[in-house]
């Protein structure tokens, strides 16, 4: 159905906000295969949501839909590793959301009815998906017989596959309707009183002028500070919740790189050498180093100063076919070929017509359009109304399509060669990532003899053999080191560098491993300080170019960290806190009845000065976050100094040298700001707070 493909086309993005991307294929194997024991309900449990469980058939079910529209919205046939996971991660959050937020619209009455769905599908008060999907590009307006028909065509006409599509367009408006509902019906019960906004606009309005010492925490040496185990002890007690951590593993690695050897350099150059001749002779550039180079054929033409100096004197000393290299560059191997020389300019003006795939339904439909508007041009129409009437830059469009000059490099590459390399006046077709454009080239710079190379490029990496050289010392160090204590021990006899990594069972990689899920995975299934083994039995992952042995060195369970765990980090707050006061009572002692000046000098420091602070300001200029000296600041009167405040980066004295009162006495507009600021917090975080209520127990690290 060509109005679905429209559709499709024009939701792509709308639908994706929604939906979120992502998808990975997963084969659950001797799980479940016929008659085993495994295919039990708790062997099968991804998650436990509410006390809800949750099966993997049926994730996996949510999983492939998700993955079936995405593919309808992007015209994608297969998805990449990296789709795939973040469609899962989306039919997850979709679930979550789903099973947390059930209960609450029940018990609140919340829902939407088929009346109400009618009228946001096809009635008075169409939803804005709706509105996107069938709003004529031409007028702006929504053709709501379109809406009609296409309905009408969904019953008679549409497979099993494009009405499944439609009801989830329905579903998606639905579930954004109840949201609406329920936000707004949490919103409604927050409310700004009159004083908080006269608080609000009175702490917005005076600003004052301040000047400042400051000791770093620095000042004084760890060693000048001492604590003791009952005040780490009573900090601990008092501050649990900063000690919170989530399940972790922590594993010991080495690697064994596969990096080219001189062999593979040797051998790449040599094979570069061997087709240089074939290279010179053969007569279609582009098509030979779109075969053989790593690096696809470049058509771009570039003027003597855009070289490098080895390839300008090269290509503008020769003639067409002549070739230069091999040369080595970075880890590669080039020969360069002299392609064509031409006479360019170095700047065009032109004007161009944009029409983007999305409005009228597809590429196909885009090109078609603009070979229409190519014969009216060419007949006699004008192409500056047409670009005003059908172009959708509508920067260029309210000037006829005018772009101006521009040189090379400004605009994108096909419509940079279509008006570089097009005649003046001449009319021509290139599509970009942002739609198919009608260009006409309307004045040319002065030109210039510039080159187009054709450039064989071959990168130098690892052959067959460097492989199994590497594969054979990770296979010795495997077979000699089979437990921790050896595996530790060869580590440092054979002064290989041990790597750490701290990472949870949801997470996809090792920082600095590709592919890495299978190593997290055998983490969480392993002990401590067992050996890892990969799913075929082995102990040698191949992660990348990486041969990977590892150990499980610790394991972090969920909750609050003991207190042996975190006592260096107590230790470094403990300190902070006493310096703090130790340096506070320095302050005082300096102050003495003195001004800020004489305390200053007391101190051998200096005053700064601190201008415009807000009580609602974030930051002190130079500083950074400050929030009890700017509160103190905004706090004192007039010529007044503070007592000494710790902050987050050392002790602070204050003195306020003006105040200064602002001219806004708007509180029913302040009032107004603040509501909406708590309709915004409303949306997100009364969500949020129903997730925490409920226990969620996430298994799918199990089977992804």
């Amino acid at each position: 159905m060509a109005t679905l493909q429209r559709i499709r086309n024009r939701a792509g993005l709308l639908v994706a906000i929604i939906i979120g991307l992502a998808l990975v294929a997963f084969i659950l194997g001797d799980m479940l295969r016929s008659g085993s024991s495994l295919l039990r309900p708790q062997q099968l449990e991804v998650a436990d949501i509410n006390g809800e469980s949750v099966q993997y058939p049926d994730f996996q079910k949510r999983i492939e839909e998700m993955a079936e529209i995405y593919k309808m919205n992007t015209g994608a046939t297969q998805l990449n590793e990296e789709t795939w996971v973040q469609v899962r991660e989306q039919a997850w959050q979709n679930l979550v959301r789903e099973i947390v937020m059930s209960e609450v619209y029940e018990d609140l009455g919340l829902t939407v009815t088929s009346d109400e769905l009618f009228d946001m599908v096809q009635g008075a008060n169409l939803h804005p998906i709706i509105q996107q999907l069938f709003r004529n590009p031409q007028t702006g307006q929504v053709d709501k017989t379109a809406v009609l028909q296409f309905l009408k065509s969904l019953e008679t006409n549409a497979t099993a596959q494009q009405r499944a599509y439609w009801l989830y367009i329905e579903d998606q408006i639905k579930e954004e309707r109840i949201q609406t509902k329920y936000n707004n019906l949490v919103a409604k019960g927050l409310n700004t009183t009159t004083i908080e906004a006269k608080n609000s606009l009175e702490a917005k309005n005076q600003s004052v002028n301040a000047q400042y010492i400051r000791l770093p925490f620095s000042y004084l040496p760890d060693s000048a500070i001492s604590v003791t185990e009952s005040e780490l002890k009573d900090y601990y007690n008092k501050h649990q919740d900063d000690y919170k951590q989530e399940e972790s593993r922590t594993i010991e690695y080495v690697t064994f790189n596969v990096k080219a050897s001189e062999a593979d350099d040797a051998n790449t150059l040599k094979w570069m050498e061997d087709v240089k001749p074939e290279f010179a002779n053969v007569a279609d550039n582009a098509q030979y180093v779109n075969v053989n180079s790593d690096v696809r054929f470049e058509n771009i033409y570039q003027k003597e100063s855009e070289l490098p100096v080895n390839l300008a004197e090269f290509a503008f000393n020769g003639k067409e076919g002549d070739v230069y290299g091999p040369y080595k560059e970075g880890n590669t191997y080039k020969l360069v070929k002299i392609d064509e020389f031409k006479d360019l300019p170095d700047s065009v003006e032109a004007r161009h017509i944009l029409i983007k795939p999305e409005t009228v339904g597809s590429y196909e439909a885009a090109m078609a359009l603009a070979d229409s508007l190519k014969s009216e041009i060419e007949n006699g129409a004008s192409f500056a109304k047409l670009a005003e009437e059908y172009s959708e830059d509508a920067g260029s469009a309210r000037k006829g399509g005018d772009l101006g000059w521009f040189k090379k490099g400004q605009m994108v590459k096909p419509f940079e060669e279509a008006a570089f390399n097009g005649k003046v006046d001449e009319l021509y077709t290139a599509t970009s990532q942002f739609g198919v454009h009608l260009i006409q080239p309307t004045k040319k710079g002065k030109e210039v003899k510039q080159v187009r190379l054709a450039t064989l490029i071959r990168n130098v990496e690892p052959s067959t053999q460097t492989y199994q050289t590497e594969y054979a010392k990770a296979s010795k160090f495997v077979a000699e080191n089979q437990d921790y204590d050896s595996f530790k021990e060869a580590i440092a006899n054979e002064k290989l560098t041990k790597k750490i990594a701290t990472f949870g069972e949801n997470d996809r990689e090792v920082r600095g491993l590709e592919q890495s899920r299978s190593l997290i995975r055998a983490a969480y299934d392993a002990d401590i300080e067992d050996i890892l083994h990969n799913a075929e039995g082995s102990a040698i992952f191949e992660l990348g170019n990486n041969f990977v042995i590892a150990a499980v060195a610790s394991a972090t369970e969920e909750g609050i960290a003991s207190f042996e765990e975190v006592k260096p980090r107590i230790e470094l707050a403990v300190k902070k806190q006493n310096k703090g006061e130790a340096i506070a009572q320095k302050m005082t002692d300096a102050v003495n009845g003195k001004d800020i000046d004489a305390a200053a000098s007391a101190l051998n420091t200096e005053v700064k000065d601190a201008n415009g602070i807000t009580f609602n300001s974030t930051s002190i200029p130079s500083i950074g976050l400050e929030p009890a000296v700017i509160g103190t600041m905004t706090s004192l009167n007039q010529d007044e100094m503070s007592s000494p405040v710790v902050g987050n980066s050392g002790v602070y004295l204050v003195k306020v040298i003006s105040k200064t009162e602002g001219s806004d006495e708007n509180v029913q507009a302040e009032l107004q700001r603040l509501n909406q600021a708590l309709s915004y917090r409303a949306a997100y975080q009364a969500y949020e707070a129903q997730k925490n209520a409920v226990e969620i127990e996430d298994k799918r690290a199990k089977f992804y």
